[in-house]
């Protein structure tokens, strides 16, 4: 248990420093606010819920390791997790372009309601994890894996989807800005943020 420990610590020390690179070097400073707040919320979740898997699922966190393309087994889906990753990538590279060459204005209300949305799903992802030992990073089937009724799951079938949507949809771009309508008054789609 204490390598699996060690492996999840250096995991998030790696998230972190990949994350700050995406967002920081393509905005070519430091002085972007709405990227420390984001990455600060992103990282914040991922260590409490590593701190509580480690004390509580320790199982779950070694089947929540195994993840992205190289951790599937059929060809589909590690073309689905290729596409997904670079997806998240272009999510924190656009707007840290957009910070750097000024395309859009984000009102900070679309900045703290991204940052909302992102809290809420990833404290909904929490409750996931809680709820079901079972949910790894790839698609499997473990001997004594039974289908989950409770918690989240009877509201939702799949809520670590649901759970995802809402993060993401408060990662950038902003949602108001997908839908043709920047803060500043300008229409059609230009790239910006919501989160950061």
């Amino acid at each position: 248990m204490r390598n699996l420990n060690a492996q999840a610590w250096l995991s998030l020390a790696a998230l972190a420093v990949v994350m700050g690179l995406l967002l920081f070097v393509p905005a070519w400073t430091i002085h972007y606010w709405q990227a420390w707040v984001y990455l600060s919320i992103f990282m914040g979740a991922s260590l409490l819920t590593t701190l509580y898997l480690m004390k509580k699922d320790p199982a779950l966190l070694k089947r929540r390791m195994r993840g992205g393309p190289a951790a599937e087994k059929r060809t589909k889906q590690k073309l689905i997790m290729f596409f997904t990753s670079i997806g998240f990538i272009a999510l924190l590279v656009v707007p840290a372009l957009d910070h750097r060459f000024g395309w859009s204005e984000i009102q900070l209300s679309c900045v703290i309601a991204g940052d909302v949305l992102v809290v809420t799903g990833f404290f909904f992802i929490f409750l996931v994890y809680k709820e079901n030992t079972f949910t790894s990073a790839t698609i499997d089937v473990v001997e004594g894996q039974k289908v989950i009724s409770t918690g989240p799951y009877a509201i939702v079938r799949h809520p670590m989807y649901a759970s995802a949507i809402l993060y993401l949809a408060g990662t950038p771009p902003c949602p108001w800005l997908v839908l043709g309508f920047s803060a500043s008054g300008a229409h059609g789609p230009v790239p910006g943020m919501a989160a950061i």
